[in-house]
């Protein structure tokens, strides 16, 4: 039996404790024990790409993606935009960028040197907040594991209902958002009917021949 190792591990702004482990080839990432991502289940995550960049208006789309997580969302997001398009990826935590870089620089760390992508290492909440009206023609956001219950309780505020209004204020007008849920939540999808005109609950799997779905995807516009 081959045996899990800890590549790197550090402690999250709230004192939870951020793992980074790999086994037999896959690499997994864990918060005080929790499975946040691995690279065994990515399906999802490229699903969320496609739903966001699905019939794009602008040749020239500035898509954000909140999380870059292990990057399968910004690698398919690569595939689908056009060579003028602008690729944002607000990440909170540097190290998550730095384990992109090395440990996992043969999974998706390369894409971060993309002429298309700009990293930036802060909140994707402040980011929304500081941009200009209509920034967005597509936005992922990835950024826990659902909006109840949350694995850092810092997150409220994204799926809050100025934070939502904060993510319309950001769309471009014919733009979606995305946001990635490990579970069906009621309550959520009303509030996001609340705020913008158009609200869909996509299933998702984890894996591509999985049986069944397991996460779903709030797609929102306009």
């Amino acid at each position: 039996m081959k045996a899990t190792t800890t590549l790197a591990s550090t402690e999250a702004p709230d004192g939870s404790l951020l793992v980074l482990q790999e086994h037999d080839g896959d690499f997994f990432m864990r918060i005080d024990g929790v499975a946040l991502m691995s690279t065994t289940a990515c399906a999802s995550e490229q699903t969320m790409a496609e739903l966001a960049c699905d019939e794009l208006e602008s040749a020239t789309p500035h898509v954000l993606i909140g999380g870059l997580g292990f990057g399968f969302t910004l690698r398919r997001v690569l595939q689908l935009v056009p060579d003028k398009a602008q690729v944002t990826v607000a990440e909170l935590l540097p190290v998550i960028v730095d384990w992109n870089r090395t440990h996992l620089k043969d999974v998706n760390g390369d894409l971060l040197d993309d002429m298309r992508v700009t990293i930036e290492q802060m909140d994707v909440y402040d980011v929304l907040k500081n941009c200009p009206p209509r920034s967005f023609d597509a936005i992922l956001l990835d950024v826990d594991n659902s909006p109840d219950p949350l694995v850092q309780g810092g997150n409220v505020r994204l799926y809050s209902n100025r934070g939502l209004r904060i993510v319309q204020a950001a769309l471009a007008k014919h733009g979606k958002v995305v946001f990635w849920s490990a579970n069906e939540d009621a309550r959520f999808e009303r509030s996001l009917g609340k705020v913008f005109r158009k609200v869909e609950a996509v299933p998702a799997k984890s894996y591509p021949k999985a049986k069944r779905f397991t996460h779903i995807l709030y797609v929102a516009s306009h």
